[in-house]
């Protein structure tokens, strides 16, 4: 069984990297690339085109499946952005960004399952420098 079009698309989408569109993907030409060997590199899309039955269980069942569960828990968020407080409950002031958080480990999670470094809207995480 071999990974969906949207299943392909949200992998790309959660590990960072942009869409496709019109853009060509093969062994040569990808966004995504990630060791295999000392000095030999696949793209993300042979990687998700060639994963073993047991590989595309885990990627689909431990990370797709909770990552829109994930992903859709920071934007249902909203609806708690109106109350700081009502009888004993009080919302987290912080429940987005804590949700937020939650949802990019678990991407970066699975761009280390998959073998790639994160895309550029997910970055690399942490803290970084620069100087000016």
């Amino acid at each position: 069984m071999a990974l969906t079009a949207q299943q392909l698309a949200d992998v790309r989408r959660y590990a960072g990297y942009p869409l496709l569109a019109d853009s060509v993907v093969d062994d040569s030409r990808d966004f995504a690339y990630g060791w295999v060997s000392p000095g030999v590199w696949q793209t993300l899309s042979h990687r998700l085109t060639n994963l073993r039955p047991e590989e595309e269980s885990i990627l689909i069942n431990s990370y797709l499946t909770k990552l829109a569960t994930l992903e859709t828990a920071i934007t249902d968020a909203g609806a708690n952005l109106d109350t700081e407080q009502a009888a004993v409950w009080k919302r987290n002031a912080n429940e987005v960004r804590d949700r937020a958080s939650l949802f990019d480990q678990w991407r970066r999670r699975m761009c280390d399952f998959i073998g790639i470094a994160p895309g550029p809207s997910l970055g690399r995480g942490g803290i970084s420098i620069g100087r000016a």
